[in-house]
């Protein structure tokens, strides 16, 4: 259920700004948003795990904030990231 950490370097080089980049917004929401929809997949089948949903929560809530500072800070960026993960933004 975890991400693995090879899915987790994929990500990161593909949503990366620059070359040591691994905490830049993008791949941040990124990473949260694959770790939404693995959860999201967990909580379909098992629909009482409420202290996992306390997590889903909180990941949702901590994206939110990350793309609400990135679209603040960089409109073209928040737009490219959101088509680029299929967001509903």
């Amino acid at each position: 259920m975890a991400l693995t950490q090879e899915r987790k370097n994929e990500l990161i080089a593909e949503f990366k700004t620059h070359e040591t980049d691994t905490g830049s917004p993008e791949v941040q929401v990124a990473i949260l948003t694959e770790q939404i929809n693995t959860l999201n997949d967990h909580l379909r089948t098992h629909k009482k795990d409420h202290h996992s949903r306390r997590g889903l929560l909180k990941m949702v809530g901590q994206r939110r904030n990350l793309l609400t500072y990135l679209r603040n800070k960089d409109v073209t960026r928040y737009r490219n990231l959101v088509d680029k993960l299929g967001l509903r933004r």
